[in-house]
């Protein structure tokens, strides 16, 4: 899988852009506020529809325009493709795949397959559970269409299911349909539940090689699924709780109250490792993603870095660069510095100068 160019207009800061990758390894320099993480940014909305960032459409085109375009052209398994993205302020957007219009953005999802890795993620182990949750998800919404489905669904029956216990407040004869919601939070959570806990075993197969590598062969990293629910328990446990739901005006039970552990040699470092352990984990974690992504779907995956190897110390800097291999890389930095006294193969370079990009 290699992105082979991409088409922005009046995206965040670009008024136009057209760069063309290497398969190999590209780095974009530049000073800070330049425009360099929203090039990541725009291969991340094609891949996923979504900023990484949280921002939603109108905040991502042009403050002075109504509408961007992102255009995206893949080689996936020697075949070609092109991802047309039409953003607009105040509608949904369009996408296009090889200029035919889809219907559901979900679509989309797993024609590019990307690990995003920012200095946010090394935060992941010691940060809320919705982060965690938030990794998963995305990488089983890139790999798994099954799950994409049932996440939106429930995801949806979340929001309805609390709307309705904040309007019982003022119409309490309501409570009659909450059994409706609460069985169908039940059947799509349940298959939640499930591909959550094989991510997690999958995972840990992985993780665990990686860690200990990176460690120098003295920690051990397990990851460890903690559903709020079993799946055996959930319905009884939705029952059981309805009276408090309806105080609270919230659901309290189930898998969007998840939570994954990380345990370092019999502790868990979310809550007693150090800052260098959690560092070490996420980045163990990410390295983790790419050989998950290879293992199930038979390609390799775009790595993006975003300005990570400024905060890695050099011994986790030559671990990472190292591990990159034959993925498709694009780093953003804002020197050249951090490459120097690596042995690292560059294949091409773009300096990234207030919107502008030109390649060195």
């Amino acid at each position: 899988m290699i992105i082979k160019s991409l088409e922005l207009a009046d995206f965040r800061n670009y008024e136009t852009l057209d760069i063309h990758f290497d398969k190999g390894t590209n780095i974009l320099y530049g000073d800070n506020a330049q425009g360099k993480t929203n090039i990541l940014e725009a291969i991340y909305v094609s891949a996923t529809t979504k900023s990484h960032k949280g921002s939603k459409d109108k905040e991502i085109i042009n403050f002075e325009k109504e509408e961007a375009h992102i255009r995206t052209y893949l080689d996936k398994e020697d075949v070609e493709y092109k991802v047309d993205m039409h953003l607009r302020k105040n509608k949904s957007k369009g996408i296009a795949i090889d200029g035919k219009k889809i219907k559901k953005a979900a679509d989309l999802m797993g024609l590019l397959n990307i690990v995003f890795f920012s200095p946010e993620d090394l935060a992941i182990i010691k940060n809320g559970p919705s982060e965690r949750r938030r990794f998963a998800d995305m990488e089983l919404c890139q790999l798994d269409n099954f799950y994409l489905y049932n996440l939106n669904h429930y995801n949806k029956i979340i929001n309805q299911r609390n709307k309705l216990l904040k309007d019982m407040y003022f119409n309490p004869g309501l409570k009659e349909t909450l059994n409706i919601w609460d069985s169908q939070l039940v059947s799509y959570g349940s298959k939640i539940i499930e591909r959550r806990s094989i991510f997690a075993d999958q995972l840990c197969d992985i993780v665990n090689e990686i860690h200990n590598k990176l460690s120098g062969g003295k920690e051990k990293l397990t990851v460890k699924y903690e559903p709020d629910v079993s799946i055996e328990n959930f319905e009884e446990k939705m029952k059981l709780n309805q009276e408090k739901d309806i105080r609270s005006k919230m659901t309290s039970t189930g898998p969007h109250r998840d939570d994954f552990s990380f345990i370092v040699n019999g502790i868990d470092i979310r809550k007693y490792g150090s800052q260098g352990q959690q560092r070490t984990a996420a980045l163990s974690l990410k390295l983790s993603e790419i050989e998950l992504v290879k293992k199930i779907t038979k390609d390799t995956p775009v790595l993006l870095l975003d300005d990570v190897l400024s905060e890695l110390d050099s011994n986790r800097q030559n671990y990472l660069l190292n591990s990159i291999g034959n993925i498709q890389t694009i780093i953003t930095c804002t020197g050249l510095d951090e490459f120097v006294n690596n042995r690292f193969e560059i294949n091409r370079i773009f300096e990234v100068a207030n919107g502008v990009v030109e390649r060195k």
